[in-house]
């Protein structure tokens, strides 16, 4: 099979502005990834393609990028679930929106990361610990509530394919919701209060205009929109 990409290029250091690199690759495989694809590109045609990946088993988040018009990790999309049709490929691949490109295909994941830092994310209890030396217990029951906002890998595919993130980058995002969703809700935690104040502010949840863009893009498959329409319901109700 052969693959017809078209590549979204930027290189600060001579481009003035981004263009589109188009390449060809022969002897395709349906089960090739875009990441596959990608590391043929560099490897054996322009080694000045630059890119960021790292496990390259959907588990780093490392590798989202824009695909074909959509949110995904480059190493997740195969190419059977691309092809129309046929023994040829088209596949057009961007950085994903609403981040300062550094490089081609690599966002600076900084202003990510500060909305990330903002929510607190990590356990807050400063009571005593169990004197038995165990963990903090919980039942089933009470993880249930916030299990599914565990499994974010951080990899912004939800935030950047957010139209009101795209509008104004002071919006905390959806992956910072997730990540305050998941210690709001953890009946060990006693640091809801300033988690809340965060999320309901000004460029907080009342931003999210619930489009699902973010649910769409879940390389995960957390039910991101959801989680933040349960965050709303604790601000609007002073009840968890």
């Amino acid at each position: 099979m052969q693959a017809e990409l078209r590549i979204r290029r930027f290189n600060p250091e001579k481009d003035s502005k981004p263009w589109w690199g188009e390449y060809t690759l022969e002897n395709v495989n349906d089960t090739d990834s875009v990441l596959d694809l990608l590391h043929r590109l560099k490897w054996e045609v322009d080694g000045t393609l630059t890119l960021r990946r790292s496990c390259a088993h959907g588990v780093c988040g490392s590798d989202a990028m824009r695909i074909n018009g959509a949110n995904a990790l480059a190493c997740k999309m195969l190419v059977q679930r691309l092809k129309s049709s046929g023994d040829m490929v088209k596949i057009q691949v961007e950085p994903i929106l609403g981040l300062p490109v550094l490089k081609d295909l690599i966002v600076d994941m900084e202003p990510f990361f500060d909305h990330y830092r903002s929510v607190q994310p990590y356990f807050i209890n400063n009571t005593p610990a169990p004197e038995d030396g165990r963990e903090r217990r919980q039942s089933q029951a009470d993880r249930a509530r916030f299990d599914d906002t565990t499994k974010c890998i951080l990899c912004a595919a939800c935030t950047t394919s957010c139209p009101s993130f795209w509008a104004n980058d002071k919006y905390v995002g959806p992956a910072a919701i997730v990540q305050a969703h998941r210690f709001i809700f953890d009946s060990r935690d006693y640091g809801a209060e300033e988690r809340l104040e965060v999320v309901g502010d000004n460029f907080g949840v009342w931003r999210c205009r619930t489009v699902f863009n973010c649910t769409n893009a879940c390389p995960r498959e957390i039910e991101v929109t959801k989680a933040i329409a349960e965050v709303k319901t604790v601000l609007a109700t002073g009840s968890i």
